[in-house]
């Protein structure tokens, strides 16, 4: 049986929403740590203009490809091994990009590496998505932002929930400005980053 989160089924409608508007001018979109790939796939099969590239590490891509091949979506890729630090990405250019609860999985130093990547990758006036949980200024936005951070430090300190005005600053070392914060459910964000022309 494959993989299946239950985050992904409840989060995956109002993150589309959004995606079909600040997609609407893409037509290839990177997805990075593409986990089981429910998102990949429910995306995929809702905005059929767009090219969708699934990624994934190592230990979590069997199950990513076998979902992707069940599904059969001409517009769905091969997921591609991608490890955020190596120096070539498995796709050199597209102007949309996507990830979902990867940020406060990373160390710091993966997160730099993400956005590293992000800027060889990403177009310019391309566009990328972020969405989870993330701090403002240090402060949580809700007691259980609180108790998820403890438990993800306590099970590894390298990782836990993200300061927004760190991201933003790391964002624009790469040409990347914050266009939209959005509250999306369960108290999570969804950011919005466009590349410079």
């Amino acid at each position: 049986m494959l993989p299946f989160s239950a985050a992904c089924e409840r989060n995956k409608d109002p993150i589309l929403e959004v995606l079909r508007v600040r997609f609407a001018d893409s037509t290839q979109v990177l997805e990075i740590g593409s986990g089981t790939g429910q998102h990949a796939v429910h995306f995929a099969r809702a905005l059929q203009r767009l090219t969708w590239h699934p990624t994934e590490q190592l230990a979590y891509l069997a199950d990513l490809t076998e979902r992707v091949k069940l599904e059969g979506l001409r517009n769905l890729r091969l997921p591609a091994l991608l490890d955020v630090r190596q120096a070539l990405w498995p796709v050199r250019s597209v102007d949309a990009m996507f990830t979902a609860n990867t940020l406060h999985i990373m160390s710091w130093p993966e997160v730099m590496a993400l956005f590293r990547g992000i800027g060889g990758v990403l177009a310019p006036g391309g566009v990328l998505c972020i969405y989870g949980p993330f701090r403002y200024s240090g402060c949580y936005t809700s007691d259980s932002n609180r108790e998820f951070d403890r438990m993800l430090q306590e099970r590894d300190p390298q990782s836990g929930l993200r300061d927004i005005d760190a991201i933003t600053l790391l964002a624009e070392q790469y040409g990347l400005h914050l266009d939209a914060d959005l509250d999306l459910p369960a108290n999570n964000r969804l950011l919005v980053f466009t590349k410079e022309p």
